[in-house]
């Protein structure tokens, strides 16, 4: 069970750094027609999609929110020992790598890789308890 915990606390600072900012960000662009620049060095969240009409980005931005809350979700699951939020947060981790490679997210790739190890892990160590409860 400590992998699957290790995981959705990954999985919470991933969707405080890059889900959570995805608000302000679309208000910004909205308000202002271009990104926020995050600490003066690069465009946040600027990538292939960058050049796609302000209302369909925020879409995209919002669309990546909710992915990500769904996988918080997940990961809330993962952390109270069931098997459906070991299996969701691993089904979530491909849909997750799209928004990574259309707003050009290099972090994220990190995080997921580790979260899909643990999961994964916990996952097969689970068979050892029938009732659809993580083992110790």
């Amino acid at each position: 069970m400590q992998k699957a915990r290790v995981a959705a606390v990954l999985t919470w600072i991933y969707a405080a750094a890059f889900g959570i900012p995805a608000i302000p960000v679309s208000i910004y662009l909205l308000q202002n027609g271009y990104l926020p620049m995050f600490m003066d060095l690069f465009p946040m969240y600027a990538g292939p999609w960058d050049g796609l009409e302000g209302w369909v980005f925020v879409t995209l931005l919002m669309a990546f929110l909710v992915v990500v809350l769904a996988a918080s979700w997940a990961a809330w699951l993962a952390w109270k020992g069931r098997r459906s939020g070991l299996v969701l947060g691993l089904a979530l981790l491909p849909v997750e790598a799209v928004f990574w490679l259309g707003f050009d997210l290099p972090f994220p790739w990190l995080f997921g890789v580790a979260r899909g190890l643990l999961y994964g892990l916990a996952l097969m160590s689970q068979r050892q308890r029938p009732e659809g409860r993580l083992a110790g």
